[in-house]
């Protein structure tokens, strides 16, 4: 069994990770795409 005080710091450390994976999808995204155009 989870306790609220568990949830209540796990929650923000898991939501920061998530917006961090985000973040380098969009970097390689953005960098494979730049690197696209200067290719052509």
């Amino acid at each position: 069994m989870l306790h609220l005080l568990s949830w209540e710091t796990t929650l923000p450390i898991l939501l920061i990770g998530m917006l961090g994976i985000f973040l380098v999808i969009g970097v390689i995204v953005l960098a494979v795409t730049l690197l696209g155009k200067f290719t052509k």
